[in-house]
């Protein structure tokens, strides 16, 4: 992000550099010269010998002003679009931050969850173990519930040290990402309510995705760089006329003629005119050159609309079904927890064995994990769509921190 902005900054001087091609330049030289002049003569009498020393310095000063050059016109054009190029990059990698962020955020509360159910699991299971084996000892049950809830519990302290794993990846994920390292983060409130987009229609988001979406402002930009790019090429057949003045002074204390010194003053005004006649067929093969790559340029600029689409469809999509996921996992929720205890209460009373109280509680602590899963996956989607139509802002996580815990 922070060489994004130092790209973004460098694409704003393009305008001026454009600018500069229709303005005025002008220069200033000057030289100093000492000469020592010595004249031996092969026949004195008719050219005596002679030698003296002089210096000689002056100045000149030269301006010139473009009246007419097609090619600088329809650069300078071109560097409007750069600077929106440079913007949209700068928009893009604002958005990505956002939805970087808050996916990193996300996954370390994800693996969080994911070692806290496996420790509950963990607990629920040794739990289970130890009543196995009073049962197998006091002989109302078999050693097969020993062996079952010990290779459950076996099992789950393997997923444990994958999760405190995977936990610790994820916390350096988010490390790399901010620089910072974090204690702890804030959760979910429990029983967080999740909104369907608005607006509530896909076409819509296609429709927005497709006209101001940040890859497609890059894209329209590039193609109109390349337009431009093409017609400054071929304006390289047309004549070029500027005006030209300069004015300069020179002072000599004397010549290699005379040691009598002299002060000269030179000024001058006029029009310069220069027209490209054959410089080899490089002017019409650049034109070429420009008018396949803005024939790419627009290509380019379709696939990016239709990836828009799709990025816009594929996030809607991603949102509805997860806020209706999410529903159903809640719902899911309540009846596994029914089920343990049914299961629980039918072990107690000789019409449940223990591999049933043992399904019931990994259904439970699944779903559990399912669903949290499911809330950060939806929250993190409805970044994305934003994202895919580029209206994501920093506003927008403001909204997502209202649904943490304080």
């Amino acid at each position: 992000y922070a060489a994004a902005l130092c790209a973004a900054q460098a694409g704003q001087e393009k305008l001026a550099q454009g600018k500069a091609l229709l303005l005025p330049t002008s220069g200033l030289s000057a030289h100093v010269t000492d000469t020592r002049f010595k004249l031996n003569s092969d026949n004195p009498a008719l050219l005596p010998d002679a030698s003296r020393n002089f210096r000689t310095d002056g100045y000149t000063l030269n301006l010139s002003q473009p009246i007419y050059r097609k090619q600088n016109f329809l650069q300078y054009d071109e560097a409007g679009y750069q600077v929106k190029q440079a913007e949209a990059t700068f928009g893009q990698a604002a958005q990505d931050l956002i939805v970087r962020t808050a996916q990193a955020y996300f996954d370390v509360l994800a693996s969080q969850d994911s070692l806290t159910l496996v420790g509950a699991q963990k607990a629920a299971i040794s739990e289970q173990l130890a009543q196995a084996k009073r049962n197998f000892e006091v002989g109302t049950a078999t050693i097969t519930d020993t062996h079952e809830a010990q290779a459950r519990y076996d099992l789950v302290v393997a997923q444990e040290i994958v999760a405190q794993n995977d936990l610790e990846t994820k916390r350096r994920t988010l490390q790399q990402l901010t620089g910072k390292e974090y204690g702890s983060l804030q959760p979910l409130r429990p029983n967080v309510k999740l909104s369907p987009p608005n607006p509530d229609n896909m076409q819509d988001w296609v429709e927005i995705a497709q006209r101001q979406s940040y890859p497609v402002r890059i894209q329209e930009s590039v193609s109109e760089i390349a337009n431009l790019e093409m017609k400054r090429n071929t304006a390289g057949h047309y004549p070029t006329l500027d005006l030209v003045a300069s004015y300069g002074q020179t002072d000599q204390s004397g010549t290699t003629l005379t040691s009598v010194g002299s002060n000269t003053t030179q000024s001058t005004v006029g029009l310069q005119l220069a027209l490209p006649l054959y410089q080899g067929g490089a002017i019409s093969s650049r034109e070429r050159e420009a008018a396949a790559n803005y024939e790419q340029a627009r290509q380019n600029l379709e696939n990016a609309k239709r990836s828009a689409a799709l990025a816009a469809r594929q996030a809607y999509l991603g949102v509805v079904n997860g806020v209706t996921q999410v529903g159903a996992l809640e719902q899911a929720l309540v009846s596994s927890q029914s089920a343990l205890d049914s299961n629980k209460l039918g072990y107690e009373v000789g019409v449940r064995i223990n591999i049933d109280v043992l399904n019931a509680q990994q259904q439970l602590y699944s779903t559990e994990r399912d669903l949290a899963v499911a809330r950060y996956n939806t929250i993190t989607t409805q970044l994305k769509l934003k994202a895919a139509a580029g209206s994501l802002r920093e506003q927008d996580l403001e909204q997502v921190n209202l649904v943490l815990a304080p």
